[in-house]
């Protein structure tokens, strides 16, 4: 028996500008208790369209040996990068785990880690910070031994000054061009910062499937997820007009099992006909390509060698998938399990029903796909834009990763 699939919808995932009621204003001077003592502060620095935020970890009265700090955005912030800690986001919830050198912090102490985000309209700042599972700062506080006085001033006046435009001094700044979050041993991991030019080079190539049209393909330093880099593919209509960039680093030590991330921005919405931006060769399907794209308005998954689709093109099927959303960015993530047969696909940390074959034949999802065994042979990665018969489009892609083992958003 398997598991039903209910339709899911996309998550909407724009960076926010952070407005925590510690903006700006340093550490607080008179902390409220905490359930175990333990207090995380917060000092955001922002900008339009951004921010970074310096988090400092103090556990109270009792020692820690490995942490975790959990919290959730009040608004649609997203994080594009850290240091100091392994930092990942789902929705709108945040986890950042020690690295190696900071995982004890002594009883009485701190440690402190950084993050940078992208910023959109909501502005409302983060809740619900805990360390190791345990609310910190005041949530719960147990009662007072003593009533709190009903008219004294606090000891401390707030600021009356404008807050400060930039962290304090002890916020370690983040790198100029940082790389991609998130990447542990994948072994392609790059956000096109080591680009010296327009054209694609190094680790990526330009091809021209078929033949070469007016599509195509640049290093972009206007519009970029994270860093000062991304590369951007000028998608245009008609079958000559193919243009992809092709990871030159060797796949080949993947194994069977591929996952695979990536960042996307689009500015037109997928049309009914269908179309491509991500095409991987098959060399257990005679070199046909395994395609991501579009087709009614809609993301698939299309198999070169018999047009396949995933999920089925009926009215069920397009629904148990999702729009890849326009001007603004998506995390899109999949994994393909060669060995198995199997595909998932993650938008925004959310998976997709419709965009997984699960190895069980189920209509209006993998019926039409699992109509013969497939076992496929990734050998590469190449994103772009083929259209067929209607679309145009521009695409910007940044911080690729594929890996051995899931590498999230």
């Amino acid at each position: 028996m398997r598991i039903s699939r209910a339709r899911l919808t996309p998550i909407v995932a724009a960076g926010a500008v952070l407005a925590a009621a510690l903006a700006g204003v340093g550490l607080p001077t008179a902390p409220a208790t905490a359930a175990a003592g333990c207090r995380i502060d917060y000092v955001p620095n922002n900008w339009t369209g951004g921010f970074t935020a310096n988090i400092r970890i103090s556990p109270g009265d009792t020692a820690v040996n490995g942490w975790t700090v959990t919290w959730t955005w009040g608004g649609d912030q997203r994080i594009t990068n850290g240091w100091s800690a392994e930092v990942s986001q789902s929705g709108a919830a945040v986890t950042a785990r020690n690295v190696a050198w900071n995982a004890s912090v002594p009883a009485g102490g701190s440690t402190e880690f950084g993050v940078q985000g992208t910023a959109g309209a909501n502005t409302a700042g983060p809740t619900g910070f805990a360390l190791n599972g345990v609310p910190c700062n005041g949530a719960t506080p147990p009662p007072p031994t003593t009533a709190p006085p009903t008219t004294a001033p606090p000891t401390t006046a707030p600021p009356t000054t404008t807050p400060p435009t930039t962290a304090p001094p002890t916020t370690p700044p983040p790198p100029t061009t940082p790389p991609p979050a998130g990447c542990g041993t994948a072994v392609l991991c790059d956000g096109f910062e080591n680009q010296t030019g327009s054209v694609p080079s190094g680790d990526w190539t330009v091809v021209h499937p078929d033949c070469s049209g007016t599509g195509a393909a640049a290093i972009d330093t206007a519009t970029t997820h994270s860093g000062s880099r991304s590369l951007r593919i000028d998608g245009t209509v008609g079958y000559c007009n193919h243009v992809f960039v092709r990871a030159t680093r060797d796949l080949s030590t993947l194994g069977a099992v591929r996952y695979a991330r990536f960042w996307v921005r689009h500015t037109t919405a997928l049309p009914t006909s269908h179309v491509t931006f991500l095409a991987m060769a098959d060399a257990a399907d005679g070199g046909k390509d395994l395609r991501m794209g579009g087709q009614n308005g809609a993301l698939q998954w299309n198999r070169a060698s018999d047009d396949a689709t995933l999920p089925e093109q009926s009215p069920s099927g397009v629904a148990l998938s999702m729009p890849l959303a326009t001007n603004r960015w998506s995390c899109v993530e999949f994994m393909v399990d060669g060995a198995q047969g199997r595909l998932n696909t993650w938008v925004d940390g959310a998976a997709v029903t419709g965009l997984t074959v699960d190895g069980t034949p189920t209509h209006d999802i993998d019926g039409q796909w699992l109509n013969r065994t497939w076992r496929p042979q990734l050998t590469d990665l190449r994103l772009g834009w083929e259209s067929y018969g209607e679309g145009a489009d521009t695409l910007w892609f940044d911080d690729v990763a594929v890996g051995a083992s899931r590498i999230g958003c």
